[in-house]
């Protein structure tokens, strides 16, 4: 008899916290890891999101805990942390999504939005990282950490300096912590997704210019977020066992040709 070789892609077993899990990527890829098998830990900081998507997961047969988390605050952090081991065990697998966007030339870019878009996108992700390491380490687990880059840390457009320079911060984040923490049988990788449409973005993918720019991708289409979901059970699972330190672009051809 020939194993199956989609178990590998299962999670049975597993705690997986997703930050920025209330909407968009982060609840679609909740549930894609809940219906995998995972004990999954929601991190947000819009409670009722949380809640509702939890009871969502659980109505369908899966386990989840809503963790009200706000990113940017260090001294939160372990927190979340020691709630969701107390709930659900020691988180092995980890989504770092919650990001922001704030769309502006480089001139017109102020020091505040600079500051809170490198907080939310890279501080946050290497606080969380850091934490759910040590509690690795010292539990001796294996674990996967999965950084949610972009397809704007592989290449550049106007208007998005700030955000660009984060993600691609990300990105060296994801390859520096693979080389170190190999040796305790933590994998780090990250996902860079092209264009989704999310709440950070709709409006401009509903304007004629949005529209324009659309038509002008190599796909001639935004993603549809239920194609990230393969990209990322890969890489949380058995199935990507002897992947480590990889920037996944999912965006059908994009980075190959940013326009």
């Amino acid at each position: 008899m020939i194993d199956d070789p989609t178990r590998s892609f299962r999670l049975d077993g597993r705690v997986a916290l997703v930050t920025g899990a209330s909407s968009g990527i982060g609840a679609t890829l909740a549930r894609a890891l809940a219906a995998a098998g995972a004990r999954v830990a929601l991190a947000a900081r819009r409670l009722e999101r949380i809640e509702k998507l939890a009871a969502d997961i659980r109505a369908d047969g899966g386990t989840a805990l809503p963790v009200v988390l706000d990113v940017t605050d260090r001294a939160a952090i372990p927190v979340a942390f020691d709630a969701v081991e107390r709930a659900l065990g020691v988180v092995d697998v980890v989504l770092n999504n919650a990001g922001m966007a704030e769309p502006a030339l480089f001139l017109k870019t102020g020091a505040d939005a600079l500051e809170r878009t490198m907080a939310t996108n890279f501080t946050a992700p290497w606080q969380v990282a850091a934490e759910a390491a040590r509690r690795l380490v010292a539990a001796g687990q294996p674990g996967s950490i999965i950084n949610v880059a972009s397809v704007l840390a592989l290449g550049a457009a106007p208007g998005y300096a700030a955000y660009s320079a984060s993600k691609g911060a990300l990105v060296q984040l994801t390859r520096s912590l693979a080389l170190e923490f190999v040796r305790h049988r933590i994998r780090v990788n990250a996902l860079a997704p092209g264009w989704f449409v999310s709440e950070m973005n709709e409006a401009f993918f509903a304007s004629d210019k949005g529209k324009a720019y659309v038509q002008r991708m190599p796909p001639g289409r935004t993603g549809e977020l239920r194609e990230l979901v393969g990209p990322t059970l890969l890489l949380a699972s058995d199935a990507g066992s002897y992947v480590n330190g990889v920037v996944l672009p999912v965006d059908g051809a994009h980075h190959a040709a940013l326009v």
